[in-house]
């Protein structure tokens, strides 16, 4: 079972980036094609810039052509939770970090086999840790 971490929201200001705070503690989204991970090719596990928590393999990485990194699943179920998000004028699915509750991005139907999923992830919520 994923830990749940609580902070009040000055603790999560000082920790992160004003931009990392925007998207990840206020759901807002980078622009595509401007995040590090986007095109990134590196192997190791993506985890969660607020907490550390794991949430992706490289492995399950792919080119969605999109702008963002995109996987096809989570590391594991608990890595992630999923809410549903009707703003923008449009229902999408949000998905959240399983411990925090950052806002990563979104899940779509339209990904690859075997799962035909694409997590649709904002670069600034994750952090690489590579493989050697």
């Amino acid at each position: 079972m994923t830990r749940r971490i609580t902070k009040p929201d000055a603790e999560w200001r000082q920790q992160l980036t004003e931009d990392q705070y925007r998207v990840c503690r206020q759901k807002g989204t980078e622009p595509p094609f401007t995040g590090k991970y986007y095109n990134a090719k590196d192997a190791g596990v993506y985890r969660c810039a607020c907490c550390g928590e794991p949430l992706f393999k490289s492995s399950t990485k792919f080119d969605s052509g999109t702008g963002w990194p995109s996987f096809w699943e989570p590391i594991s179920k608990e890595a992630v939770r999923e809410e549903s998000d009707s703003s923008h004028f449009m229902v999408r699915v949000e998905v959240l970090c399983g411990a925090c509750d950052a806002h990563l991005g979104h899940v779509f139907d339209d990904g690859p086999q075997p799962t035909g999923l694409r997590y649709c992830i904002n670069s600034i919520s994750l952090d690489l840790k590579e493989e050697s």
